[in-house]
């Protein structure tokens, strides 16, 4: 497979995966222990960005640099995309499908009523707040209302999720829908005239910003009519916000049986139907908590007619021409199974569990692990070490587990507890170290793009986070390592909200791990985003603290690179002071001198940096011997090698 290319298998574009005649089962490989071979020099991409008037160079080995933009050199003037380009952007943004047969399409059931008044308030340019419970369908009706709006403003629809974004977070996601601006992040004043003129219907999944936040993104984007979906615990915004509400409950009895029979694809008898009655009043008619329980009654299905389906090591592979069909309803001659209870009918992730194969319990291990991140499934077959894994997500999705978050997979509402609380989390600490040392490998991969990177984000921060602070021994220079690796490619990627919370969590555990010089470059590289972000305090704080602690390790060049960095800190903001120090980074012996003519401030010294001009091309490869990856840490060359499975995810 190529790592910079992903076949159409990864996507689900296909049942066969192993390239075989369609139908047919793919032959068991042997999925082995992961093979570390030679290392081989490793490839270091050097990345330029413009973040406002500075010009940022990416790079993972020194550090990054940021310097003002020479005359002539700033970033083009960004463009707007064609409905055309916004289509492939949005299709680019969507969660991967699930490999092996497609789910059925469940239909949209009692929510015609709203459905209709959403368009017509956003049809008029006002927005809206649609509140309801986890589970409660605000996902699919959001779709629904996004395909009849797809035509109401000139910038089309804007599909956005909020899980975990602040609102300058937001505010950049939708400037990078609407624009074209290729290694460029516009500063502030830039982005709130860009954003002005955008007219779009922006839909937000999963909001969970409120108050003054959300009355700030709003009133950035006056062109804009929003729909934005919140649970009831998020705080609203002013009265001047002038924001619609529209409440969404619970589906009827009658709907909700309807969509009990839509998962089954049968009907159901009369024992099922008292039976879904009862799950009905227990679960208040959330339409995710009867996709599971139509699953719970397939799984059924299956066990009726054959006990030992489940048994079968790929039972959920694509069947042949000439295999046996799926079970229909019930005959006289199935096996007479019990019904789930209602407390499992309620709280089913456990049961669903237990009857899916090995990766996929595995699967939601390191889910459980990540805090409910799911990774992608080109991951899967390396973490957990089955070369089949790949179809795991298709089983999770397919019985109701799953719920799509953005670019990527979640553990559906109330599951993530569900199964902590029956020991899927007893070795959390250990999936997520194999998480962060697969993802450290791979975020390092030249041939991993840093969007790739950046659509990954959410699963690799959950692993950093696991890992500190924590109490097994090399967990913290796992984090370290992981953190190390990603950052570059999260801040070359222009994913910074990502950027940041990796060098945070990175720098902590650099702290818990003694590793100074890996703390100073996390201090370097937090004041260098807050320099490109505007916040020049905290730049100088950071940038002070990477300086003092590089001194004390006698790294001189790191300490220019600080320096130079807080030379344009004090520049930009117009507080410039002499210092202390020689361009070298060391500390100048003060000496006292009586003379009259003598200066107060001391006699002028050398120049503190030399600018350099920008390179013309804006990405270097250059070659790293495999040496100065480990002189930190001796068992960090293992997990930098390659795998077989570790290249298959790349």
């Amino acid at each position: 497979m190529d790592p910079t290319h992903r076949a159409p298998e990864e996507y689900g574009q296909g049942h066969d995966r192993s390239g075989g005649d369609p139908g047919h089962r793919r032959p068991s490989r042997d999925s082995g222990g992961a093979d570390f071979g030679a290392q081989t020099p490793q490839q270091v991409r050097v990345v330029q960005l413009t973040a406002g008037d500075l010009l940022l160079t990416v790079n993972p080995v020194d550090g990054s640099e940021v310097e003002a933009c020479p005359p002539g050199s700033g970033p083009e003037a960004p463009v707007r995309r064609t409905p055309a380009e916004r289509a492939d952007h949005e299709r680019a943004g969507a969660p991967p499908v699930p490999a092996g047969p497609p789910a059925p399409q469940l239909p949209l059931l009692e929510r015609e009523e709203e459905r209709e008044r959403l368009v017509r308030l956003l049809a008029r340019g006002r927005s809206v707040r649609l509140t309801g419970q986890v589970g409660s369908g605000r996902t699919a009706l959001l779709d629904a209302v996004a395909a009849d709006c797809a035509d109401l403003a000139p910038d089309g629809v804007v599909r956005l999720n909020g899980r975990g974004r602040t609102g300058a977070d937001l505010l950049h996601a939708l400037f990078d829908t609407v624009y074209k601006a290729p290694s460029h992040r516009p500063d502030r004043d830039e982005l709130l005239a860009l954003v002005r003129g955008i007219g779009a219907v922006v839909t937000i999944d999963d909001l969970e910003i409120g108050g003054a936040a959300l009355d700030e993104l709003l009133a950035a984007t006056p062109e804009c009519a929003f729909l934005l979906a919140a649970t009831p615990d998020i705080t609203t915004p002013g009265v001047d916000a002038h924001l619609e509400e529209v409440l969404l409950a619970g589906l009827g009895r009658g709907a909700s049986l309807a969509l009990l029979e839509k998962v089954v694809e049968r009907p159901l008898a009369e024992d099922e139907r008292n039976w879904a009655g009862d799950l009905w009043f227990e679960s208040e008619g959330l339409p995710l908590r009867f996709v599971q329980a139509g699953s719970l009654l397939v799984q059924r299905d299956r066990l009726r007619v054959d006990p030992e389906a489940f048994d079968e090591y790929d039972y959920f592979e694509p069947r042949a021409e000439d295999a046996p069909p799926p079970p229909g309803a019930p005959t006289a001659e199935t096996l007479d199974l019990p019904l789930p209870s209602l407390g499992e009918g309620a709280a089913p992730a456990v049961l669903l569990a237990s009857r899916l194969s090995e990766a996929a319990r595995a699967t939601l291990r390191f889910a459980v692990a990540l805090g409910g991140e799911v990774p992608h499934q080109a991951h899967l077959p390396a973490l957990v070490g089955d070369t089949h894994a790949d179809a795991a997500l298709g089983e999770l999705a397919g019985c109701g587990l799953l719920s799509p978050a953005g670019p990527r997979y979640r553990l559906a509402a109330g599951v993530l507890a569900q199964l902590a609380a029956s020991g899927y989390e007893d070795d959390a600490a250990a999936h997520a170290r194999t998480a962060a040392q697969h993802y450290a490998w791979w975020t390092s991969h030249p041939s991993v793009t840093p969007r790739r990177a950046v659509a990954e984000a959410d699963a690799i921060v959950a692993s950093l986070a696991r890992l500190v602070p924590g109490d097994e021994v090399g967990a913290a220079s796992a984090a370290v390592l992981l953190a190390r690796s990603a950052s570059p490619a999260f801040a070359a990627g222009l994913g910074w909200g990502a950027w940041e919370r990796a060098l945070r969590i990175g720098q902590e555990a650099a702290r818990i791990a003694g590793e100074v010089a890996e703390e100073a470059y996390f201090h370097h590289e937090l004041g260098v985003l807050a320099l490109c972000t505007g916040n020049p305090d905290r730049a100088r704080t950071e940038l002070e603290t990477s300086i003092g602690m590089r001194g004390a390790l006698a790294d001189k060049s790191g300490a220019v690179a600080g320096r130079r960095a807080l030379a344009l800190v004090a520049d930009r903001s117009g507080d410039f002071q002499p210092l202390n120090r020689t361009p070298s980074g060391d500390e100048v012996p003060v000496v006292r001198q009586d003379a009259p003519g003598t200066p107060p401030g001391g006699m002028p010294g050398a120049p503190l940096f030399v600018r350099h001009p920008a390179e013309d091309e804006p990405t270097v490869l250059s070659s790293l011997p495999p040496g100065p990856a480990a002189r930190r840490n001796g068992g960090r060359v293992a997990v930098l090698g390659g795998a077989r499975r570790n290249l298959a995810a790349a």
